[in-house]
């Protein structure tokens, strides 16, 4: 019976961290089944779900304390279950792009919670314009919006709130 385990490791950023970490599942007899990697400041992170056979993931987690300290990291492993599938929920993709200030990640998820509706995933982004070199922000979220909510109303209420907040916003469904 297939096991899931979900791995995070934040630490010193070496060229090689994401290599060995895969690496090493690999070896274990594992799978890498969603991942997401980054360099945040001069530090490493990243989130695996690693799925595998449940000794081959208990060989996994037999090897994470020597991961550790052989990469400088510090890794967190939780055990988790397969989200279970729901036709009540529509997929929705939310981009925002703004002067950087703020509260603007609060705002939002407040927006969206205060309605809700489920944050699945944010990715943002600190950047300077091109042109002006002003400090511009950006923001990507995945959301899950109940059939129950009337879209274009929520459409409505989502565009006068960004316009409130001076936010350069999308609210689409996810396409595929």
């Amino acid at each position: 019976m297939k096991q899931l385990l979900v791995l995070s490791a934040i630490g010193e950023d070496r060229r090689d961290t994401f290599l060995v970490l895969t690496k090493t599942i690999k070896d274990c007899g594992c799978n890498v089944a969603e991942s997401r990697m980054h360099l945040l400041g001069s530090d490493f992170a990243c989130q695996l779900l690693v799925s595998g056979a449940w000794n081959m993931i208990a060989k996994l987690e037999a090897l994470l304390p020597k991961l550790e300290k052989d990469l400088n990291l510090k890794i967190v492993a939780h055990r988790t279950n397969e989200l279970a599938a729901r036709n009540d929920l529509v997929p929705y993709s939310v981009d925002v792009v703004c002067p950087d200030q703020p509260g603007v990640v609060f705002n939002l998820a407040d927006f969206f919670t205060s309605r809700e509706i489920g944050i699945e995933e944010v990715q943002t982004h600190s950047y300077l314009a091109a042109h002006t070199s002003a400090p511009m922000f950006s923001l990507y979220m995945a959301v899950s919006v109940p059939t129950t909510i009337h879209i274009p109303m929520l459409r409505e209420e989502f565009l006068d709130f960004c316009d409130h907040l001076n936010l350069d916003a999308i609210l689409e469904p996810v396409k595929g």
